[in-house]
């Protein structure tokens, strides 16, 4: 049986057009509110994904990785579709703010309704007329505030489709992630509608290396699903750092933290990674890794409380390798890339 026509907020989507469009959502106290939208579609027939971005308000980098995206003339070329959602949470997104106005984690809100908070409501809506139409997701998001992530994906590594589609976005590592009740992952996973979570950079700010890596991955996901014509020669692919064992290391007491360690570096388990220094008498602590692993995540606050996270450390046992890796794919990042459009591109500092 044929697909109908795909339609979004009422408005019928034409193959071969680009379409710019609103989604209605409830008014901000008597201010109307809207999600922009614009739709790629290609000439010809292939699968309908959504990208999207700042489902927390104060993620910015995934806006940034769309704006630049859809600027890519290889999109002439596309096959199928692509939803581009840059600011899913509006709301959050106009006061620089992670929740929403009723202080709801838009992220914990699916699959929603049409008559629970507004958090609930929104999540209904952009579920429906959006997710529930594609075949495949990619959402892009930041550490929370005050910290930062090492470019990373986020997946079922244990589904081979999905886990194929990560390791050609080619992140520097993939992360084995469970499900969370209410996460848009969680509900789209039980429509079978699979979503590839790009975690990198910090709430807030903008970080070129992550803005890079997440324009190309998300070309090298929609060549992996014929999207897009292939790269006619390309160096060899290098397989990402993949683990599914990851934890935070707390600080065991308050004060001054120093770091010594910075994103994408391996350490060795008991060797230490931080200092800790009491603000008003000469005690010191050491924070000590957990583990063998790679930094995927550390705070970027120099005050700490007892039991505050420092950092996030992926466990990966082969650290000559995972070095290695990581190198390979944070220096290429800012390397010339096959695409004009984003060698034109003025480099963030």
């Amino acid at each position: 049986m044929p697909k109908r026509p795909l339609t979004i907020a009422g408005t019928p989507i034409h193959r071969g057009k680009e379409t710019k469009l609103t989604l209605d959502l409830p008014k901000l106290y008597s201010t109307p509110t809207q999600i922009p939208i614009r739709v790629i579609s290609g000439k010809k027939s292939g699968p309908t994904i959504f990208i999207s971005a700042s489902i927390h308000g104060d993620e910015l980098n995934g806006i940034e990785i769309i704006r630049r995206f859809r600027r890519l003339k290889i999109l002439q070329r596309l096959k199928g579709t692509i939803i581009l959602v840059p600011i899913v949470n509006i709301y959050g997104t106009m006061t620089l703010s992670r929740y929403l106005p009723d202080r709801r984690d838009l992220n914990r809100s699916f699959p929603g309704s049409t008559k629970g908070s507004l958090a609930s409501r929104i999540a209904y809506t952009f579920f429906q007329e959006i997710v529930s139409k594609c075949d495949l997701g990619i959402d892009l998001h930041t550490a929370s505030i005050h910290k930062s992530n090492l470019p990373q994906i986020r997946t079922n590594i244990d589904n081979a489709y999905t886990f194929g589609l990560a390791k050609a976005f080619e992140a520097p590592v993939i992360l084995h992630s469970e499900i969370r009740d209410g996460s848009l992952r969680a509900v789209a996973q039980e429509n079978h509608i699979p979503i590839l979570l790009y975690e990198a950079g910090e709430a807030l700010r903008f970080d070129e290396k992550s803005i890079r890596i997440g324009v190309k991955g998300i070309i090298n996901v929609l060549r992996e699903n014929e999207m897009l014509p292939k790269q006619i020669s390309k160096a060899h692919r290098k397989t990402p750092v993949v683990t599914r064992t990851s934890r935070w290391t707390r600080a065991t007491h308050s004060g001054i933290v120093r770091t010594v360690k910075a994103l994408g570096d391996t350490v060795k388990k008991e060797e230490v990674i931080a200092h800790i220094d009491d603000l008003f008498d000469d005690s010191h602590y050491e924070v000590l890794a957990q583990f063998d692993g790679v930094i995927i995540g550390k705070s970027e606050i120099p005050l700490v409380q007892e039991g505050d996270a420092v950092f996030h450390i992926a466990k990966f046992s082969n650290l000559e390798a995972a070095e290695n890796k990581i190198e390979h794919f944070t220096e290429n990042a800012i390397e010339e890339s096959e695409f004009i459009e984003l060698n034109n591109e003025e480099i963030i500092e």
